[in-house]
């Protein structure tokens, strides 16, 4: 899959991308680095969206989706943008693809209580407030849990 925006394409992500996965996971969630087997886990494992963003060769935003259609459900797990290309739609972008591919009734994600910006950007998209889980993150901050129903189906 392949999907073009003027600045950018989102291709699948492969196994060869997990050495340009650990650097973005290590800058964009300092506190929340995925542990090594996991990264590799979204990479290989049947069943997971995995979608990238490379910029002059350099994988500028990643997402990683888990979604099961028998259970009408699927988790948008991670999704990072470098610092340096914030700010021109790539994580919209993301956003929208993995919801494609899910093509899913419900999808849900988890964000930092204290990440404003993140929690627009999804409000924005059609995600609203599920609940909280509290002290969640490493360092004792909650995740807020965001959903968004009533997705078109195919």
């Amino acid at each position: 899959m392949t999907m073009n925006s003027e600045e950018f394409s989102i291709t699948q992500a492969t196994l060869s991308d997990l050495n340009q996965l650990r650097d973005l996971d290590r800058i964009c969630f300092e506190k929340d680095q995925w542990p090594l087997l996991e990264l590799v886990s979204v990479l290989i494992l049947p069943g997971i969206v995995r979608l990238k963003v490379e910029i002059d060769g350099t994988m500028a935003g990643f997402i990683g989706g888990d979604y099961h259609k028998s259970e009408g459900i699927g988790w948008i797990t991670t999704i990072g943008v470098r610092p340096e290309y914030r700010r021109r739609g790539i994580a919209r972008a993301l956003m929208v693809a993995c919801e494609q591919i899910m093509n899913i009734p419900s999808i849900r994600l988890s964000v930092r209580r204290s990440n404003l910006e993140a929690q627009k950007l999804y409000a924005d998209l059609g995600y609203k407030f599920f609940e909280v889980w509290n002290a969640y993150y490493s360092d004792g901050e909650d995740a807020l849990i965001m959903e968004k129903i009533n997705l078109k189906n195919d």
